[in-house]
């Protein structure tokens, strides 16, 4: 693997990004059609309340990423722009509710995740599982991918999910096990590994899926040594994209990663055992998740 040099960020919120990072602003009708569909449903998806740089394309394609259980988590990782708080009940029409956009929508790809209740028995694995069921009595050939939280401490949550049938079970690790004090306190780096390998040996048959990003102050021997903790999980797929910092109370962008590192990254994730590695710039979990299942199972043919 060539060295991968990353430009240096002072890591101030309004620093001008490097040219490959910019993209144009939601405009399209069907972006239009898709936030009045989102607001008449009562849904909320993580490509808005993340700020997703990737919203405008996924929304233009007609696809999105559906954020269940409401839109206040009760964690505070430094990455995020989901706001923390005390989260409202849990709304029993939900899934229905996105059967029913799923269905209007004539999505192929249907990606389902939530905000961290920890509030919650469950963790909120009962809402994942009546999602699925939902979507999946609505369309039956739909395929499901889930993007879960860590159910930390939650009996059974994990076994909840992977019963109602997803085709896909993901997870993020996010960032290297030394970050994870400073970005992702309410986690373990552990915890997240073992959910992935433990949703693998409840249904060997199922994709599994990993993601992290980079610009955090990671070195390259850490991330390489997180590819290889994921390959030992029997991890599937893989994504690596850039950390961009939503404001000024988040973490710092430490360096800004050439799209040139993301190739070097992406080859080496590739040649480590992924069936499919998604690593650039604007990659984010449920980016073209779709394509990337879909070039997965052609590749496997």
């Amino acid at each position: 693997m060539q060295k991968v040099i990353p430009i240096q960020a002072d890591g101030g919120v309004n620093m001008p990004k490097p040219r490959w990072l910019k993209v144009k602003a939601p405009l399209s009708p069907e972006y239009q059609r898709l936030v009045g569909l989102m607001r008449e449903k009562r849904l909320n998806t993580v490509c808005e309340e993340a700020s997703c740089p990737n919203i405008g394309d996924c929304w233009h394609k007609g696809s999105a990423t559906f954020m269940i259980l409401g839109r206040v988590c009760t964690r505070a990782c430094a990455f995020c722009d989901v706001e923390t708080g005390r989260p409202d009940a849990v709304d029993t029409e939900e899934p229905a509710h996105i059967a029913e956009a799923v269905a209007l929508m004539d999505l192929k790809h249907v990606v389902i995740t939530s905000v961290d209740r920890d509030d919650l028995p469950d963790g909120g694995a009962a809402q994942f599982g009546a999602s699925i069921r939902a979507v999946r009595g609505e369309k039956p050939d739909v395929v499901i991918e889930v993007l879960t939280p860590d159910f930390r401490r939650k009996p059974d949550a994990l076994e909840t999910v992977v019963k109602a049938g997803p085709d896909i079970f993901n997870h993020n690790l996010e960032t290297v096990p030394r970050l994870y004090h400073s970005v992702r306190p309410g986690a373990r780096y552990f915890t997240s590994l073992r959910l992935l390998q433990q949703a693998k040996e409840a249904a060997p048959g199922i994709t599994t899926k990993s993601g992290i990003m980079v610009g955090l102050g990671e070195e390259l021997h850490e991330v390489l040594q997180v590819l290889d903790d994921l390959r030992e999980a029997d991890v599937d797929i893989l994504t690596i994209g850039q950390y961009l910092r939503p404001s000024v109370r988040h973490h710092p962008v430490v360096r800004y990663w050439e799209p040139e590192a993301f190739d070097d990254l992406k080859q080496c994730a590739e040649r480590k055992g992924f069936k499919m590695v998604a690593c650039s710039p604007l990659t984010r979990s449920s980016f073209h998740a779709g394509e990337v299942y879909a070039a997965m199972k052609q590749a496997s043919i």
